[in-house]
């Protein structure tokens, strides 16, 4: 054993290289360049944030959920029966539906970078129950002895708890070590401050009395300033004051010193730091609110690139941690766990019959098939429900060329080849 420790030096422990070990680091490493303190929970303060959060974690907590067994001709079937289908489908704890728990950790995802939950296990070692961990109270080292993953969470009430990696649902983000996501908010602190620094001013401006900063100038000399300055703001400052007509005694001037929000181009500012955290969640703008840029022509087709290239990579994280997560070894070459997000893609009403009305005239829809897919109730297979039908005119080549065969005088012959040759 002394030989192998000298040769193989132990792995490192995993590591969020943006700032040391995963825990609560982002609380504490959350400056920036605009003097605003950015964390996760900050963030959210950010009506961009916040709505590019709720639209990914609604969408992926909204897909139906389903585990299904492989079948030997290569396809699959509703498992229905199975332990894991009503915790993952219906109520992963006593305390949470599956949509809200979905929802609760794709929010931790998208915020911290890396979403866990405690598993329950009953004697046979399947997970009964699933609780979400807030991912700030997590550390996640290597043991030293056994070179495994271990996950130590902070509770409030328990102190310090050493969970194994068989009590975990570990959902990792984008990361540098394969094994720990790195915060987005904190890859993106200085624009996400940028977006709290504009609003707060904005706050101010209006606060202020949606009027530049100025001078009052009196010809005299003022004894009491401090009367005029509150006698002035009292009268004028605060938004419902706004564009009142000011009235000056005793010579007084006002001269405006402040610059119009327009010159300084604040909402053109205010607009570009929506794009860019849309740009970090991958959110098309027209989903968080903004239809500058969007048309009837082209809403269908970024819905369907936001299926396509925002929610599937999601969708594949959260299939591949849970296969690896939930099922028992001896279940995963038969059993898999998938979400289904065929809805999503189905476009309009119109292209949906169109796209049934070719697979039904070539034989590749059943009546159910389309039933099925549209919600609806089947036909009883004797009534021909699952018949796969085709156009009369079409049939097989080489039933067509038995046919001419025999239809013909004689005159037509078969080649020493394949090919039928007819005058």
């Amino acid at each position: 054993m002394n030989i192998f420790s000298r040769l193989f030096r132990a792995r490192d422990a995993p590591k969020n290289e943006t700032g040391g070990l995963l825990g609560n680091w982002s609380l504490f490493n959350n400056g920036t360049v605009s003097g605003k303190a950015v964390n996760e929970r900050t963030a959210m303060q950010t009506s961009a944030v916040y709505a590019c959060v709720r639209v990914l974690a609604e969408s992926l907590a909204g897909l139906p959920l389903h585990v299904y067994e492989r079948v030997e001709d290569g396809g699959k079937i509703l498992k229905i029966s199975h332990p894991l289908y009503q915790l993952l489908h219906d109520e992963p704890n006593s305390e949470m539906t599956s949509f809200v728990f979905r929802e609760t950790l794709m929010s931790h995802l998208l915020l911290f970078g890396n979403a866990y939950a405690q598993m329950v296990r009953n004697g046979r070692g399947c997970p009964i129950a699933l609780y979400p961990l807030l991912p700030d109270r997590v550390t996640v080292e290597r043991d030293a002895r056994t070179e495994q993953i271990v996950y130590i969470y902070r509770s409030e009430n328990k102190g310090e708890v050493k969970l194994r990696k068989g009590e975990i649902l570990h959902i990792p983000g984008l990361g540098f070590d394969g094994l720990i996501g790195y915060s987005p908010i904190q890859m993106a602190k200085d624009a996400i401050g940028m977006t709290l620094a504009a609003e707060e001013y904005g706050s101010k401006f209006f606060a202020n009395g949606a009027t530049p900063g100025g001078i009052l100038e009196h010809p005299a000399t003022i004894k009491d300033i401090q009367r005029v300055k509150d006698s002035w703001n009292a009268e004028y400052r605060g938004p419902g004051n706004a564009n009142k007509i000011a009235i000056l005694e005793e010579g007084m001037k006002y001269n405006a010193i402040g610059i119009a929000p327009e010159q300084a181009q604040f909402l053109e500012s205010r607009k570009f730091q929506i794009a860019e955290i849309a740009r970090i969640f991958r959110v098309p703008l027209h989903m968080i609110g903004d239809l500058d840029k969007s048309s009837f022509s082209n809403i269908t087709q970024q819905s369907l690139e936001f299926v396509m290239y925002t929610l599937n990579p999601w969708v594949r994280r959260w299939e591949d941690s849970m296969q690896a997560a939930l099922l028992l070894p001896g279940e995963k070459p038969r059993i898999m766990i998938r979400f289904n997000v065929d809805g999503l893609l189905r476009g309009d009403y119109k292209s949906r019959m169109d796209g049934y009305a070719v697979g039904r005239q070539n034989g590749w829809l059943s009546a159910n098939d389309i039933r099925s897919l549209e919600k609806m109730n089947l036909i009883p297979e004797e009534e021909g429900g699952d018949l796969l039908l085709v156009n009369g005119n079409l049939m097989p080549l080489v039933s067509r060329m038995n046919a001419v065969l025999e239809n013909s005088n004689g005159e037509e012959e078969k080649s020493d080849g394949e090919v039928l040759e007819l005058e």
